[in-house]
């Protein structure tokens, strides 16, 4: 079994990453990287900041500055930005959509995949965005491109938006999806796209469970756990 293993996971948005990633990691005791958190993070500082979002020389400097930390909690991991808990709040539908801009920001993702790269180095590493096995770690030992369908992913954002006390329609949240899918594939700089080398993996009928289980079963396969 290698000392050095890089899962990169990548998929649209409510597609499952997040959630599984984060089990995947805690079952297997490994780092793990959530790179959309990392922008939405960004994303609140420029919000709180009171700056133009439209600026991009000032929300890149921001970027370059910006502290962003993962910490270990009983419940999981926890996202801090310039010490501040943040992990529900940069949860928002605002937020989301705050972040979709950013990262389209060349400088913004310079430095966040250089911080990414950098976690990486820790050993057993899971990371999962929308370019990790594009941009951020082409070489990882696994690759899996994660989708579902639309009506799906957007059920199950309703449904998380449901938990943190917002209530939009399904129709809504479809929209948001649509948008932010088009904005993620067509963007310049690091687009959302399957790595040629990359596992698909259709979560639409699947229950965390299940997505868990097959991408610790691939890992496995792999010599990497």
């Amino acid at each position: 079994m290698s000392e050095r293993f890089i899962v990169a996971i990548d998929g649209p948005a409510a597609s499952g990453k997040t959630t599984t990633a984060k089990e995947v990691a805690k079952r297997l005791k490994w780092v793990y990287i959530d790179t959309g958190a990392m922008y939405r993070g960004v994303a609140y500082r420029v919000k709180k900041s009171g700056i133009d979002p439209g600026d991009i020389s000032m929300v890149e400097k921001i970027a370059g500055e910006v502290k962003i930390e993962f910490r270990g909690s009983a419940e999981g991991q926890r996202v801090f930005v310039d010490g501040e808990d943040v992990t529900e709040k940069i949860r928002t539908p605002e937020i989301s959509r705050l972040a979709s801009l950013v990262s389209s920001y060349p400088g913004v993702r310079e430095e966040l995949v250089k911080r990414q790269r950098e976690m990486g180095k820790k050993g057993k590493v899971i990371c999962e965005g929308r370019d990790i096995g594009t941009v951020v770690f082409p070489d990882a030992d696994l690759k899996i491109f994660m989708t579902a369908s639309l009506e799906e992913r957007a059920r199950r954002r309703q449904l998380e938006l449901k938990e943190k006390g917002i209530n939009v329609s399904l129709e809504e949240v479809m929209e948001e999806l649509r948008k932010r899918d088009e904005a993620d594939s067509k963007r310049k700089h690091s687009p959302l796209k399957r790595a040629e080398d990359a596992v698909l993996l259709d979560t639409t009928n699947l229950t965390i469970e299940e997505q868990v289980n097959k991408v610790i079963e691939m890992i496995k396969e792999r010599g990497g756990a």
